[in-house]
């Protein structure tokens, strides 16, 4: 009978470090984006000198591309724990109303939309992609389920609704609710739901 052998304390110390590196690479993508955030800011906000943290991440994409893996590995969890005898609508708001809580609450990295630099990282990195087909291809087959029974327009492409749910992400109408102070969080989930799904026209 094999046993499992546990991690060290040298190496549960260098994976909790990671983990402090990830959380805080998260935290400033999502206040300041890919952009903005410097790896100077990083290693000061988890407390090591810049060239501790590049003996973990080499460069500054490496470290947005390992804080979008960890976004996606939770997408999937979540995805996975949604009741598959839901409505489909159901089930596709459910996605969005994590999405836009995970952007309130500052755990959503907000990235550019085109970037050669971490572009090329995040298509070389094998997790990155398989996650992302994987997500595709269950909401992929949630939408046209949906455009099959009436749920959802059929006459759309499923591409763009696919886009349009995947673009909640980083919605700037979350930001812009968020700081005209107006609306509490769960308010602006349910705006954005609304919007999203119902449109703008008078019902």
């Amino acid at each position: 009978m094999s046993t499992i052998a546990r991690p060290s304390f040298k190496e549960q110390m260098l994976a909790a470090r990671e983990e402090a590196i990830i959380q805080n690479v998260n935290r400033l993508l999502a206040e300041k984006g890919f952009d903005a955030m410097t790896v100077d800011e990083v290693a000061a906000a988890v407390g090591i000198a810049k060239a501790s943290l590049y003996k973990h991440f080499p460069s500054k994409e490496d470290l947005a591309a390992a804080a979008m893996v960890r976004v996606m590995r939770r997408a999937q969890q979540f995805l996975a724990g949604i009741d598959p005898a839901l409505p489909v609508l159901e089930r596709l708001k459910a996605v969005v109303r994590w999405t836009l809580q995970m952007q309130l609450a500052g755990q959503m990295p907000s990235l550019p939309s085109q970037n050669s630099s971490l572009r090329a990282v995040l298509m070389a990195s094998r997790e990155y992609i398989d996650a992302l087909m994987g997500i595709s291809d269950t909401l992929g087959a949630w939408i046209e389920a949906g455009q099959r029974d009436g749920a959802l327009d059929a006459k759309l492409p499923a591409l763009a609704i696919l886009y349009t749910l995947y673009a909640r992400a980083c919605d700037p109408v979350v930001e812009f609710l968020k700081a005209g102070g107006q609306h509490g969080d769960e308010q602006i989930v349910e705006l954005v739901i609304s919007t999203c799904f119902n449109g703008l026209s008078a019902r």
